[in-house]
């Protein structure tokens, strides 16, 4: 019979890769002990400076072993990022390559004497044939969701096969409203074992088989996410040698573009949220304790959908996934940076098939999402091919679910990347990095009218909201909190009026790390979660959403952290999903108010010193206190040196030579990448000292560190993204300049 065992106890660490890639034989002087889950940048990777330890490391672990004539030993991991070697007592195992999938070693040739020493080298570096090696989040490397030991009898569901379960399960729902269950096993060295199945009741028999019921309980999202458990098992002569349990759930979905989402013939709107794995002075290296920790939030802000961005996430997380009713989009992490070379080519090929191949039982996942931002370097025809491969194999692989793409903001709404997948969504900022938040809807709208056919999403949409940061008058990249949430409240609102769109995911869930970002006053950290970093404090932002998510009935006053308020009256906003709502002021009742998710009291007199503040509705309430206070409290306000766009207008003092843009020969231009005008000396220089001005004028945050990333947009895109906001004045200047570096 099978037997797992966590194996996540008393490992030695080696950060560094003293030995070049030899095994370790024993543990010498400068390995540290630790427990798995483990990364080595837990702190590092959070801290800013984008200088966190990128490159191999070490893990070993001796372990004592009775092996049984006919019993064959594995190691399982979870994941190792982002690349992994594995020895066993010296002896090179396997190799790995993706650093968010499941992938196992069969170790039994490798035992000697009843012992194993376990050594990993797990190495997050740059490389050429790996993804992801460029993307605004931090790679943590380690073995961080910890090893397990399985023993298996000879005869053996499959364990080699991708990482997978070794049994795949379809329900096929039928137009009489009963269920056929196919299910597929795959099993090693067979030899005389037959494969037996039970579901409640129900049994059947065969390495292919079917079974049937009539009135099945069918998985119903949020309300209802009734799942089945398939046990399997294989046996010899009325002896069983091998059993696993699979849950499943039995679904019916579609995707209509001009109606939306539908679940089990009904619509059903998707709205929800993205979600990174990593946690404050935890990195990736998080137990189901933290999984459920996210789950229960994201649960509680009413969302019904989840984009598990940018890689494969954990089994645990997949299976609440499945226990919550989220519909689930998972993708691989083909994202920013397209690698254009075999090796990195079929390192997509082998990553899709390790998420589909590992996830294909679970009822959530109804899409899977074949790249992230990847024409950030621009739509290389060779990129386009490695899409449509992408894209064949999942259908290949699972003809029950949909493929999608995650388009940066400016793919060219008729462009051919819009046609490769089912489905599709856009990440747009407008509000944020470029334009306005009003421009969102506008966008949408021409977007549908122009691909009326097209199934259209907005995967990624969000600001930054910084908790010290509050303003009375709200702006833009001014990083406050309030901004935060009046932005969410106009996308909400945006969203509302367009129920075509399949689906909508929050960017993101929660604050994450991001070492390369330096902006706001904060150093490596994407601030745009509707959540804190340590999963501790709900922003305001959270509740608009729950206002229009959730049924669970609640108040809440939005600015409890703009606690000092330098003015004789004061708006008091209010978030909640009851009907009415009163206010009242140190005991005073203000009135109450009918409510459509927002609830605003104008003008709200305050007395000097310390004022409660009291929102009713019936027996809910919430309560703050805010101090009058005779001068602003600077410590509310962004200061510009810390913004992370330190220009100003700095085109006005500057003369210009021409009054149109010009695109000499072999000179660089507004057309050229910026990732090529910095292999040029001067170019590079160029770029150092304008580009925190361009990107100040655009409206776009992006900062030194974050240039890798930008190496695909021309000069002329960032004039684009800016629109009006950039002064013609500004683009000639900056053209000239360019018109002055000759190319070599």
């Amino acid at each position: 019979m099978r037997k797992t065992e966590s194996l996540n106890k008393d490992w030695y660490f080696l950060k560094g890769d003293t030995r070049r890639h030899k095994a370790p034989k024993r543990i010498k002087k400068g390995w540290e002990k630790v427990d798995l889950p483990h990364t080595w940048n837990a702190l590092d990777g959070q801290d800013g400076g984008f200088d966190y330890h990128r490159g191999p490391c070490w893990y070993y672990k001796e372990i004592k072993l009775s092996p049984v004539k006919g019993e064959e030993i594995y190691l399982e991991f979870p994941a190792a990022s982002l690349k992994a070697e594995v020895f066993v007592n010296g002896r090179h195992v396997c190799s790995h390559k993706g650093g968010f999938s499941t992938f196992r070693a069969n170790i039994t040739p490798y035992i000697r004497h009843g012992a194993a020493k376990i050594a990993v080298c797990a190495d997050n570096g740059e490389a050429k044939d790996v993804y992801p090696q460029t993307a605004d989040f931090t790679f943590f490397g380690g073995l961080y969701r910890g090893v397990n030991l399985i023993t298996v009898a000879r005869a053996h569901f499959d364990l080699d096969y991708f990482g997978g379960s070794g049994v795949s399960v379809t329900p096929v729902l039928n137009k009489d409203g009963s269920a056929d269950i196919e299910i597929e096993a795959f099993v090693s060295n067979q030899g005389s074992c037959s494969v037996e199945y039970k579901v409640g009741e129900y049994t059947a028999r065969g390495n292919s088989a079917v079974i049937h019921i009539d009135e099945p309980h069918l998985w119903n999202g949020r309300k209802d996410p009734y799942l089945y458990t398939l046990e399997a098992e294989l046996v010899t002569g009325g002896t069983i040698v091998d059993d696993i349990s699979v849950r499943f759930g039995i679904r019916s979905f579609k995707i209509d573009a001009q109606k939306g989402f539908y679940l089990n013939g009904r619509r059903y709107p998707l709205h929800g949220v993205s979600r990174h794995q990593d946690r404050e002075n935890m990195g990736w290296a998080i137990t189901e304790k933290e999984h459920r920790e996210d789950m229960e939030l994201i649960a509680d802000v009413g969302a019904n959908t989840i984009r598990l961005a940018h890689y494969q996430h954990s089994q645990c997380f997949y299976d609440l996934c499945d226990e919550y009713g989220m519909v689930v989009w998972a993708e691989i992490p083909f994202i920013s940076a397209f690698m254009n070379n075999p090796e990195a080519r079929e390192n997509t090929l082998s990553q899709m098939k390790e998420l589909v191949v590992q996830n294909y039982n679970h009822p959530s996942i109804v899409c899977w999402g074949i790249a992230n931002e990847i024409t950030i370097g621009g739509e290389d025809p060779d990129l386009i091919s490695n899409l449509k491969e992408l894209n064949d194999l999942c259908h290949e692989l699972d003809k029950t679910r949909l493929t999608t793409i995650a388009q940066l903001s400016m793919v060219d709404m008729e462009s051919e990347l819009n046609r490769i997948t089912d489905i599709l969504s856009y990440n747009h900022y407008f509000g944020w990095y470029m334009g306005s938040v009003e421009d969102n809807g506008p966008w949408i709208d021409e977007f549908h009218e122009k691909n009326p056919d097209l199934c259209l999403g907005i995967s990624e949409y969000g600001c930054e909201g910084i908790l010290k940061y509050h303003s009375n008058e709200p702006k833009m990249q001014d990083y406050s909190e309030d901004y935060q949430a009046l932005y969410h409240e106009k996308m909400l609102e945006t969203f509302a009026k367009r129920p075509f769109l399949w689906s909508t995911h929050v960017w993101n869930m929660f604050d994450f790390a991001s070492d390369m970002r330096d902006e706001g006053g904060v150093k490596g950290r994407n601030n745009k979660g509707l959540v804190t970093y340590d999963r501790k404090i709900k922003k305001d932002s959270f509740f608009i959403y729950k206002a229009y998510w959730s049924k669970e009935k609640f108040v809440h006053l939005c600015g409890r952290r703009y606690a000092n308020r330098a003015t004789e009256t004061t708006d008091i906003k209010i978030y909640t999903n009851c009907k009415t709502v009163s206010l009242f002021v140190n005991g005073e009742d203000m009135g109450t108010a009918q409510c459509d998710k927002i609830a605003v009291f104008e003008n709200v007199a305050l007395k000097e010193g310390e004022n409660v503040i009291r929102a009713e509705s019936g027996k809910l309430f919430d309560e703050m206190v805010i101090n009058k206070v005779s001068e602003p409290d600077e410590s509310y306000i962004l200061k510009q040196e810390d913004s992370g766009n330190s220009g100003s207008n700095w085109f006005e003092t500057l003369e210009i030579t021409g009054s149109e843009i010009l695109f000499p020969e072999g000179f660089f231009t507004v057309k050229d990448k910026i990732g090529e005008i910095m292999k040029n000396p001067e170019g590079l220089e160029f770029i150092n000292d304008m580009i925190e001005k361009i990107t100040e004028i655009a409206n776009i945050s992006v900062s030194k560190g974050m240039l890798n990333m930008a190496k695909g947009f021309t000069i002329e895109k960032l004039f684009d993204m800016a629109g009006s906001r950039m002064p013609e004045k500004a683009k000639i200047w900056v053209s000239e300049q360019l018109n002055k570096i000759e190319k070599k």
